[in-house]
């Protein structure tokens, strides 16, 4: 397989500084060599190219959303690169960098596949919109907008109109919902598996019946955005948004083993690892490495 490496160094989604440097810290650890598994040929794309601006200016283009200008232009370019590698039969593999990037590499796929799926892998539904959202962080609407709910700038991000149907739309190992975003959850009819799903019915029988689901229905595309606070608080330090109760290392690589050896994964995102929040022992490092192992022999 050929696999298309693109760095995302985005953190005005999250409003926090240390994410910009996932993607470079990733590299460092040994990211292209883990992923060079199985006779996968690695393209390293580099990084997009994130304008810089202080903090004074959030609220330039907008009075409650952060950053919106430099968050739509960076996804509008993620998107044109995404599209550009399904376009060369080739695997996207998007490190970021924070979640608000989920926009752009969903949007590059959707133009490509005639009914793009996506499964979000997240201790966060992300399906706020700015008059929901409490802090105003772009990391938290990517996905409502890509169901073309919210502001309108955003859910045209590089084409007009909605980037996936919510039928098609699987939330796995979400326990942080806002009230906002559990209304919309309910209105659109999103496939929601929140962690006390999870707990209650086990994360084999979740992931086999969102397998079914899938290869059941008319997506002939899936985009799998995993990020990394979707492991329990205890577990993950490097990440911004931590939550209690979440995955276990063993029940966030089963996910990864599951969907990709369902064989229908297209495209990928790693989002939200933060270095600078890393613990003394560097344990988040370690896992997202432990992780991208696991992926490079999957794919």
């Amino acid at each position: 397989m050929n696999i298309n490496l693109i760095g995302v160094p985005l953190s005005y989604g999250c409003d926090r500084d240390g994410v910009q440097n996932g993607p470079d810290e990733l590299r460092k650890l040994g990211i292209v060599d883990l992923l060079e598994k199985n006779k996968n040929k690695i393209y390293d794309m580099g990084n997009l190219v994130v304008p810089n601006y202080t903090c004074e200016m959030k609220y330039r283009w907008h009075k409650k959303m952060k950053y919106l200008d430099p968050i739509m232009k960076v996804n509008t370019n993620l998107a044109h690169v995404v599209y550009s590698s399904l376009s060369s039969n080739s695997f996207p593999m998007i490190i970021g960098g924070d979640h608000s990037l989920g926009m752009g590499s969903i949007a590059g796929a959707s133009r490509f596949f005639k009914e793009l799926a996506v499964i979000w892998v997240d201790a966060h539904a992300d399906i706020n919109d700015s008059e929901t959202s409490p802090s105003g962080n772009i990391h938290g609407m990517p996905l409502a907008v890509s169901m073309g709910y919210g502001f309108e700038s955003l859910i045209n991000i590089y084409y007009e109109g909605i980037k996936v149907l919510p039928k098609n739309v699987y939330i796995i190992g979400a326990r942080d919902i806002d009230p906002g975003e559990m209304k919309l959850a309910k209105k659109s009819k999103l496939n929601l598996y929140t962690m006390e799903t999870v707990k209650e019915k086990g994360i084999s029988y979740i992931l086999n019946e969102i397998v079914e689901k899938i290869k059941n229905s008319t997506a002939d595309g899936v985009h799998l955005s995993y990020d990394i606070d979707v492991f329990d608080s205890e577990i993950v330090h490097g990440t911004g948004t931590r939550v209690k109760d979440g995955f276990t290392v063993d029940e966030g690589k089963k996910v990864l083993y599951t969907f990709l050896k369902a064989g229908f994964v297209t495209s990928m995102d790693l989002v939200e690892f933060n270095p600078l929040l890393d613990d003394d022992k560097k344990t988040t490092s370690s896992l997202c490495i432990d992780i991208c192992k696991h992926i490079g022999e999957l794919l």
